[in-house]
């Protein structure tokens, strides 16, 4: 009879734990809410782009910097674009130059390539130090695919004489934005 009464004894105090972990009554219910904002996210295939000359004598230096973008936009009004900016000029001394070319026609231009939803920009663009010039732009609801868009940016610097022999390098930095 002792045995009888702890068993029950337990199994109460066992149901009544039990219905206490457990909160309430069923169902067990919660309601998931969540703001899905503009977001953007830009990732440069290669590190360093080779510029190359070929061709007939003095020919341009071309390369291209490849580029896959992640972007969302705001349904209505929202926008957003890359842009690029030389931040560092090509260095050392003596070579070519973005904010300081030896000869008033040499410069670093590029076209722009982007897949939609987004807009390449116009041709014949020339990087800058100064300030940030465009690679694409986006309206509203612009929506790149899960594994991302791909882009590209196809440079040339001109072959100037005055250009001393050697290796030259600069840095562009992209940056990219959504709202």
């Amino acid at each position: 009879m002792k045995k009888i009464l702890a068993l029950a004894a337990a199994m109460l105090l066992a149901a009544s734990l039990a219905y206490a972990q457990l909160g309430g009554t069923p169902p067990y219910n919660s309601s998931l809410t969540v703001t899905v904002g503009p977001e953007a996210a830009l990732a440069i295939n290669t590190a360093t782009t080779n510029l190359t000359s070929t061709g007939t004598n003095f020919s341009n230096y071309s390369g291209t910097t490849g580029f896959t973008y992640f972007i969302r936009t705001t349904q209505t009004g929202g926008t957003g674009n890359i842009q690029l900016q030389i931040t560092s000029d090509f260095s050392p001394a003596n070579g070519p130059s973005v904010a300081s070319p030896p000869t008033s026609t040499d410069k670093l231009a590029y076209n722009c390539t982007v897949s939609a939803p987004g807009s390449a920009c116009s041709t014949g663009q020339t990087a800058l130090t100064t300030g940030p010039t465009p690679v694409a732009s986006f309206g509203a609801n612009a929506r790149s695919a899960y594994a991302g868009n791909s882009g590209s940016v196809v440079w040339s610097l001109t072959n100037d004489p005055m250009y001393y022999t050697g290796s030259y390098a600069a840095t562009a930095t992209f940056t990219i934005s959504a709202t």
